[in-house]
């Protein structure tokens, strides 16, 4: 089965309707179409990668060419995606406007190659896990669940109570939890390191934006 790339630009500009019909296949893997004599399942693993501005007019913001009207323009626009679609978004990162100093700084030492190369070796690392694993385990760690979940992530205490604190606040529904609990496995994974600890986690919950507050300008899961 092969997994499919949705990409949606400025997600705010599609409808409720379109953007809801997102939910199942981003949570279960597939599109159940139901009609009166019968219910049907197809395969629909996607991965979104999606994009928004601060607000309607692109501006938003402190600073020059800041939006007027904010900062109810950026709530009234951002509000458009609804709440259980954002919880099923595993990574929402702002992105800062370029500027002119930014563009005189040297290139990140990191490049695209060498971080393909860390993710070959944490998808690697993920399925010679499963492979030792028990029948629930899964390849790789966006679909790992329940008990298997449990074991690979092994949380350490630090992290268990950073997590828990979490969830307390309000910050983490039931699925968020989840949703977590991979990411910072993958973190880990991206690291080389065997056990998720606190720092992981911490990672995790910001791309989340659970305990780092502002909106978010790319999106993906």
């Amino acid at each position: 089965m092969h997994r499919v790339r949705c990409v949606c630009y400025l997600i705010p500009e599609f409808s409720a309707q379109a953007l809801d019909s997102l939910r199942q296949p981003l949570e279960t893997g597939e599109v159940i179409v139901a009609r009166a004599n019968a219910h049907v399942r197809y395969p629909a693993r996607v991965q979104l990668v999606a994009a928004l501005n601060p607000c309607r007019c692109g501006h938003g913001g402190p600073g020059r060419g800041a939006c007027g009207r904010a900062p109810r323009c950026q709530t009234d626009y951002q509000g458009r995606i609804s709440g259980p679609l954002m919880d099923r978004i595993d990574l929402q990162v702002e992105v800062p406007p370029v500027t002119a100093a930014d563009l005189a700084l040297p290139a990140p030492a990191e490049g695209t190659a060498e971080a393909a190369a860390r993710v070959l070796t944490a998808r690697a690392l993920q399925a010679e896990r499963a492979a030792c694993g028990d029948d629930g385990a899964q390849a790789l760690n966006a679909r790992a669940d329940g008990d298997w979940l449990e074991k690979i992530a092994d949380l350490d205490a630090p992290a268990r109570a950073l997590l828990s604190r979490a969830a307390e606040q309000g910050g983490l529904t039931a699925r968020g939890w989840t949703r977590t609990l991979r990411l910072a496995r993958t973190i880990a994974d991206l690291e080389g390191s065997g056990s998720v600890r606190r720092v992981h986690v911490a990672e995790a919950l910001i791309y989340r934006r659970v305990s780092a507050a502002g909106s978010s300008s790319v999106m993906a899961s």
